[in-house]
């Protein structure tokens, strides 16, 4: 295979679309003997920012000229790599300055939540994004009593939906929160990935430390602005857990889930003055988040990790 590449960068509205344009032109590619003398790999804006999600769903879209199935196969794959090549140059660039947290609200009896479940998981080991699934309780009743589920966890979604924020009054299953703000209803790859690009663009106000001793967590807070009565909280989750489904929406079916909350507690209120410090007992080994929020399930204002 012999590759010329070119990669051109385009701004503007190309087309009624709004956002960036990457464009990957190769000038000649050969595989055996398929010759393709201009092929391009054409991505959004949208399609770049979050490509870790969305690669596997299709949303690279080829431009290809009498190429027969083996040379459409090979320029998937080139597109592919393009696509991760130009993601890296995003992520290098952004403004983002903290992790920014994705909540999802899920269950184990909702037949509509695999695929959000899928997603979060392929967020849940970035560094630049803190996935958390939090499970509510209110599919329990149709048969399968959801292991993971915490009324406090429905009760968190229901604030979301009363905030000022909320795009509507109502809870949904699948339904994603992306800092504190932006709501994603069902397994929405490309509404996520917007939201993701906004966050990535601003620039958090809280910058948040941690440490541990054995099962001692000390964090630490700080801010350039005051604030008005933000919430520190501190979360704690399971990494991953298989489940076999017996009952409900989702019988017979082994579901993968991601970066379970188990915990979920107020730690303190501050100000934005001085430093915030606080201890908290963890056990040894067990992952750790803290977040610092606006009141009433306002958007995040900082966040940090202990895996």
């Amino acid at each position: 295979m012999n590759l010329m590449p070119e990669i051109r960068l385009q701004t503007g509205a190309p087309q009624g679309k709004s956002g960036i344009l990457y464009t990957m032109v190769y000038k000649k590619i050969c595989h055996g003997a398929v010759c393709v003398r201009t092929a391009i790999v054409t991505l959004s804006r949208k399609t770049l920012i979050g490509t870790w999600v969305f690669l596997s769903l299709g949303t690279i879209k080829t431009a290809t000229c009498g190429m027969n199935q083996t040379g459409t196969d090979m320029l998937k794959k080139i597109g592919l790599a393009a696509a991760i090549l130009l993601s890296t140059m995003i992520n290098s660039a952004t403004a983002q300055d903290g992790p920014i947290v994705v909540e999802l609200f899920t269950s184990q009896g909702c037949s509509s939540c695999p695929p959000a479940d899928k997603m979060l998981g392929q967020l849940a080991n970035r560094e630049d994004i803190i996935a958390l699934a939090l499970h509510v309780d209110y599919w329990d009743y149709i048969g399968w009593k959801d292991e993971f589920a915490s009324p406090a966890f429905t009760e968190r979604q229901r604030a979301y939906a009363r905030a000022p924020a909320s795009p509507s009054r109502s809870i949904f299953t699948p339904q994603l929160v992306v800092g504190g703000q932006d709501h994603v209803i069902g397994a929405r790859p490309m509404q996520l990935n917007e939201a993701l690009m906004k966050h990535a663009a601003a620039s958090q106000p809280v910058q948040v430390r941690l440490s541990r001793n054995g099962g001692r967590v000390s964090i630490q807070a700080s801010s350039s602005k005051g604030l008005s009565n933000a919430v520190v909280q501190l979360v704690t989750y399971l990494p991953e857990a298989r489940v076999a489904i017996e009952r409900g929406e989702n019988a017979g079916r082994t579901l993968t889930y991601h970066n379970v909350v188990r915990d979920w507690v107020e730690i303190g209120r501050w100000d934005g003055r001085g430093t915030f410090k606080a201890n908290a007992r963890v056990s040894a080994g067990t992952p750790v988040v803290v977040l610092v929020q606006e009141d009433k399930n306002g958007r995040m204002l900082g966040a940090a990790r202990l895996r």
